[in-house]
């Protein structure tokens, strides 16, 4: 969009959100050395959002133009004055943005042609191919996601925002008994192909791991059914924190009745959990997902949920904070232009703390070390269930079998709260994605803990 935004301010006559958004997406998939998988996704257009007596209004167009931006501007405050009339509310005023100017930096070198990208997959694929003859099968998936937005606010907030990302997946599954055991992982994160992935030798040595816990997987017992003493690995406590945590703590959901509502202040976890929303920055290093100014042109800035297990805030857009008596967090986000800013999280995840991984394994008589998640569920009671695709039994402090597909399960903040141990080690997971009515990228992750958790057995 060759465009200046700031050249429409004229036509703001309320508190107004214009902003203009480009998502590309490209997908390349192998299956059993064939390409099955070859598409490409370009979505773009402008949005307004007016916020008058107390109603919003939102309209959007794809047509980046000038004409399209007068029309979603016009019909936006043309929506929110109808509304405001049919049905009037409180108006109080929004909390003011700063006026604010934010500009990422726009990418570096040369993306690699489709053609580049599918030899490198083709590469991948026959080094799992020659080297694991026994495998019934497998899959090598690209998945590359950018995201360009320019948003100007009625309050002098302006923030043009780039947002890349580049995964392989990985896929194998052997047969065992005539049936399929499966297991997989994704490799990357934010940035740019080229940067992320230079050579596909890079990558064997982490298919090798990949497939050394296939093959004890394929051996693998059943859980014993129960409330047990586990580790979780980093990858499952970020899905605990997003899932069964995070989204109980966005203030829309307080509002309807989260279980968190009434806690504010309270103990809820062990006091060796601290859990924050990060907005870009976290323990010295960029977050995979780094969110400076938000889609209201809030400046983003950490929002600390759990501080040493009392409960200590909500996840905030404008609306919300305004609601609270809080400043607001810069947790308003939008995926596609269409689609109006809601509360999302940015980068959730509990803080590390002081005990070693191996210390913490060592110190279960009769319980699992759980390494990787599946896809799960969560209610905003905090209740959750997890499937587990990866996982060891753990007898008198050493490593045992590895066992079968399961699922973990309980109350989020009742696990919490038998928390006793949390590792020094930290990850990040950096594939993630949210599905609370919009798909949104998401950073989520932590460190291993060492608590009491409900597994499924056979």
């Amino acid at each position: 969009m060759n465009i200046d935004l700031s050249s429409f301010k004229n036509l703001f006559t309320a508190y107004t959100e214009l902003r203009y958004q480009e998502n590309n997406s490209l997908v390349i998939g192998f299956l059993k050395g064939n390409n099955t998988t070859n598409t490409r996704l370009t979505t773009s257009g402008v949005s307004a959002r007016v916020y008058k007596d107390g109603a919003w209004g939102f309209a959007s167009s794809p047509e980046a133009t000038a004409d399209g931006v007068k029309f979603v501007v016009n019909t936006a405050t043309h929506n929110a004055a109808f509304l405001a009339a049919k049905e009037p509310q409180d108006g109080a005023p929004l909390p003011r943005s700063e006026r604010i100017s934010h500009r990422d930096p726009p990418p570096t070198g040369r993306s690699p042609s489709p053609e580049q990208l599918v030899d490198f997959l083709q590469t991948v694929d026959r080094y799992i191919a020659t080297k694991y003859p026994r495998l019934a099968s497998r899959t090598v998936v690209l998945n590359r996601m950018e995201l360009k937005k320019t948003l100007l606010t009625s309050d002098g907030a302006y923030a043009s925002s780039l947002y890349d990302r580049s995964l392989i997946q990985i896929g194998l599954t052997v047969e065992h008994d005539g049936a399929p055991v499966s297991l997989h992982e994704v490799f990357g994160g934010r940035g740019q192909f080229e940067t992320l992935f230079s050579s596909p030798e890079e990558l064997y040595p982490k298919i090798d791991q990949l497939y050394e816990h296939l093959m004890r997987k394929q051996e693998g017992v059943y859980a014993a059914a129960g409330v047990k003493t586990c580790v979780l690995a980093p990858e499952l406590t970020g899905i605990l924190a997003h899932e069964a945590i995070g989204h109980t703590c966005e203030a829309d959901l307080v509002l309807g009745g989260s279980v968190v509502g009434p806690k504010l202040g309270q103990l809820v976890a062990s006091p060796l959990v601290s859990l924050v929303d990060f907005a870009h920055t976290a323990l010295g290093e960029t977050c995979p997902v780094p969110i400076h100014v938000d889609d209201e042109g809030t400046t983003a800035t950490d929002a600390v949920l759990i501080d040493q297990g009392i409960l200590k805030g909500f996840l905030h857009n404008k609306e919300s904070a305004r609601h609270f008596q809080v400043p607001p967090t810069g947790n308003a986000r939008a995926y596609r232009f269409s689609d109006e800013p809601l509360i999302r999280m940015r980068n959730t995840a509990i803080l590390p703390g002081k005990d070693s991984l191996e210390e913490m394994i060592a110190s279960l008589d009769d319980g699992y070390y759980l390494i990787r998640p599946s896809n799960g569920q969560a209610d905003a009671t905090s209740e959750f269930m997890f499937g587990v695709t990866l996982g060891y039994e753990v007898k008198n402090g050493k490593l045992g079998r590895a066992i079968k597909d399961t699922t973990i399960s309980g109350l989020a903040f009742q696990v919490l709260q038998t928390v006793s141990a949390v590792s020094q080690e930290f990850k990040w997971l950096n594939g993630g994605m949210c599905g609370k009515k919009q798909l949104i990228p998401v950073g989520l992750g932590g460190p291993a803990l060492k608590c009491q958790v409900m597994i499924g057995g056979r």
